[in-house]
């Protein structure tokens, strides 16, 4: 198999992710935690989905949120009684990758081999925090879907969904991949999960929008944009051939410079609004990263902002 300069597959291999275990050691998908009751040990996560399952009724404190207010205890002693949870100790991690066609493309790795490298990193942390791990996988002409599943054997199965399914040649557009994979998504999460979506987001339609919605509104969802710098920034100016055999075009750079940019500018201004409008973090990921340092900054900084 071909290897870029520094020895790096182009495309990984199921010993590549599994190596990335201890790297995801850097990883904390946990966020800090809220004491809700030091006396009975509950505690509520920041991440607003994550699974609670209930504790004990205590009477109300000033400061405890109307909803968890228990209104049959209430009525029945006279007094405004509270409901307490505990975080549930397995929560769900559904880690959904975008390997369409579109993903077939970097300058430095291909996208979808950064997607594959940040799922597996995800895949792994989750499993050192003893939670379940499963995903859905989407390309073109398949999907496959794993419920979340406690243990190692649930990572090594989606690990090699992802090294089999990850694209290695050029192949026509499939419109509506992406918003389909998201649509079976609805069908495996359980409320309470954690969703990284990792994507280019360009196929993305508003149906994926209402769709990311519906996920966003019981869930955490954690979207993760993969592009290139040569999506950002075109080449120095001049004339290119681009494409594949057969489908080539010729570009002028310096004359679509400013529609390069533009372009990638409102699509990523787009997928800002959208984030915005669901409380989802946004974590950019760039082919040409680390994506254990990316990730692991962008879930910290989350944690602090909850």
């Amino acid at each position: 198999m071909s290897r870029r300069p520094d020895n790096e597959p182009v495309f990984p291999t199921l010993a590549d992710l599994i190596g990335l275990r201890g790297a995801a050691r850097g990883m904390e998908l946990g966020a800090r935690r809220l004491a809700l009751s030091v006396q009975s040990g509950g505690y509520r996560s920041v991440y607003r989905g994550r699974g609670l399952e209930f504790d004990e009724v205590r009477v109300y404190q000033p400061g405890d949120e109307a909803r968890d207010i228990d209104w049959r205890v209430t009525a029945r002693r006279g007094r405004p009684h509270t409901k307490l949870f505990r975080e549930e100790r397995e929560r769900p991690v559904l880690v959904f990758v975008d390997l369409g066609v579109r993903m077939f493309f970097g300058s430095h790795r291909l996208k979808s081999a950064q997607a594959l490298r940040a799922a597996a990193l995800f895949a792994w942390a989750a499993e050192q925090a003893g939670d379940r791990v499963g995903g859905v996988v989407v390309t073109t002409g398949e999907h496959r879907s794993r419920p979340a599943m406690p243990r190692r054997e649930a990572v090594l199965a989606l690990l090699k969904a992802l090294v089999e399914l990850q694209p290695r040649a050029p192949a026509p557009l499939a419109p509506g991949l992406l918003d389909d994979g998201l649509a079976r998504l609805v069908h495996t999460a359980h409320p309470g999960s954690l969703i990284p979506v990792l994507s280019d987001f360009q196929d993305l339609t508003g149906a994926g929008e209402r769709t990311l919605g519906r996920l966003a509104r019981h869930n955490d969802v954690l979207l993760i944009p993969v592009f290139d710098r040569l999506e950002a920034e075109p080449p120095p100016p001049g004339n290119y051939r681009l494409g594949v055999p057969g489908q080539l075009i010729e570009l002028d750079s310096g004359a679509a410079a400013g529609r390069w940019r533009q372009h990638f500018s409102a699509q990523r201004a787009r997928l800002e609004r959208l984030a915005r409008r669901l409380g989802c973090p946004l974590i950019p990921l760039s082919t040409d990263a680390r994506p254990v340092s990316v990730l692991a900054h962008g879930l910290v900084r989350h944690g602090r902002a909850a």
